[in-house]
């Protein structure tokens, strides 16, 4: 059953509707683990393409192909297990970042200062281009931060999957997943040649918040710096995760306002030429009116209530979880209960509150329960980390997949600028963040 509340807002209340899609992305999520992780092996660098790639690429060519055209109200059920399963994903980390509270209480300032490179790197630079390229406000989630996988979780929770800013999210972790690591490789090595920067700044410079990046980067100051192998590996290990860690935090109250705010700024005098702009011509006024009413079509959300899309979207993860572990595993069912109940006190709590989105009471409380100085961390952290974090992230990337075909008209718009966006958004994080580092060496 279906109830339309509005002309914007449709309220799911029946398994009719929804089971269709959860059983499609259930399949595509379990073949994508089948076919598994593989590495195309470039030379001096290689790209691996993880299951989650695989998702979003199957569920894609469903939601775009002809032969059998999926509906729209198919593609946006989908796109609203998008914002459910990326919650998943934001309590599946919390639980990685509880038990290292004492490391990151223990990182040095130099490491803590360094994180302003990668942060906010992106946004000095990247999203200037991006605004000059007309990118539009996919600008603001492309360019905010490199934090990949809990960027969907933030830009969905303020903007909606629906919007713009999310496709710009989208746009970004398909460019890095393809080409972030074979490029960090190639900037890596020409700066670690250059002799300027200390290997610990570079190692530094190397916790971008992708582990395939951190991986790629890393190798690469190893090969200019071999004596120091060790430290290297231990520096990058503890930037990246303060990365991830802080990525969070920071990007839901700094990063990604800011890069709202400057987007604002700097499109001011595009929004005052097209207002004052009066004369168009006839075949440039029918392909906005064609365009706009593609973006009408495509552009009402679906609301799945809370109790009915988490229980669901745990099915489709403990399916996928199971096939990566080998077999149903009784830790991941009680995983996946572990963080079914953290998702509804966070829904919950974001209700009551109103001022806190659920994604920063997710990410609090399951920081806090996991950390060492909770009586019930060992037995949580026991549950909840035997569910591959990558498995989770191939769910919300089918679903993803699964609902672009309706924002064909919109990707079109981004098309080729996030190749250069992308670049110049990986060279702002890690040279940024490279030069921060060096001076803060410096100083302690």
């Amino acid at each position: 059953m279906t109830i339309t509340t509005d002309a914007k807002v449709k309220l799911i209340v029946g398994l009719r509707e929804i089971w269709p899609v959860a059983a499609a992305a259930f399949v595509v999520a379990l073949v994508a683990q089948l076919i598994g992780a593989h590495t195309l092996d470039l030379g001096p660098a290689a790209i691996v393409f993880f299951p989650m790639v695989w998702g979003l690429l199957i569920g894609a060519g469903i939601s775009f192909q002809r032969i059998k055209r999926v509906s729209l109200d198919f593609q946006r059920i989908a796109n609203a297990f998008v914002g459910i399963a990326v919650l998943f994903l934001v309590a599946r980390l919390a639980f990685n970042i509880g038990p290292n509270i004492p490391t990151l209480l223990q990182a040095g300032p130099a490491l803590l200062l360094q994180e302003v490179g990668h942060l906010l790197g992106t946004v000095a630079l990247a999203l200037p281009l991006a605004v000059l390229l007309r990118m539009g406000k996919a600008t603001i989630g492309a360019t905010f931060s490199l934090d990949r996988e809990p960027a969907f979780a933030m830009v969905s929770e303020k903007y909606g999957p629906d919007s713009d800013q999310y496709r710009g999210v989208l746009a970004m972790y398909v460019f890095g997943t393809l080409f972030g690591a074979i490029y960090i490789t190639l900037l890596t090595s020409l700066v670690a040649s250059a002799n300027i920067f200390d290997p610990l700044a570079l190692a530094m410079g190397a916790g971008v918040g992708s582990g395939s990046m951190m991986a790629a980067s890393t190798a690469s100051i190893i090969g200019a710096y071999p004596g120091q192998e060790e430290s290297i590996l231990a520096i990058a290990a503890v930037s990246n995760l303060i990365t991830t860690v802080l990525g969070v935090y920071v990007g839901i109250y700094i990063a990604l306002p800011l890069a709202d705010r400057f987007y604002t700024f700097l499109t001011r005098r595009q929004k005052v030429a097209a207002v004052a702009a009066s004369a168009v011509s006839a075949e440039t006024e029918e392909s906005n009116r064609v365009f706009r009413e593609q973006v009408n079509e495509s552009a009402a959300p679906v609301y799945i209530r809370p109790w009915v899309s988490i229980p669901i979207m745990a099915i489709v993860g403990i399916g996928t979880a199971s096939v990566f572990a080998g077999g149903v595993n009784v830790n991941i069912v009680g995983g996946y209960a572990v963080l079914i109940a953290l998702l509804l006190l966070g829904q919950f709590l974001a209700k009551v509150s109103r001022k806190i989105s659920a994604i920063v009471w997710v990410t609090t409380i399951g920081a806090l329960v996991s950390s060492p100085y909770s009586p019930i961390a060992a037995p949580l952290v026991v549950l909840v980390t035997s569910i591959d974090f990558l498995s989770i992230g191939c769910v919300a990337l089918t679903f993803a997949g699964l609902s672009l075909g309706k924002d064909l008209a919109l990707l079109k718009t981004v098309g080729w600028k996030i190749i250069p966006v992308g670049l110049v958004a990986i060279t702002a994080s890690f040279v940024f963040s490279a030069v921060i580092a060096e001076f803060a060496l410096g100083f302690w």
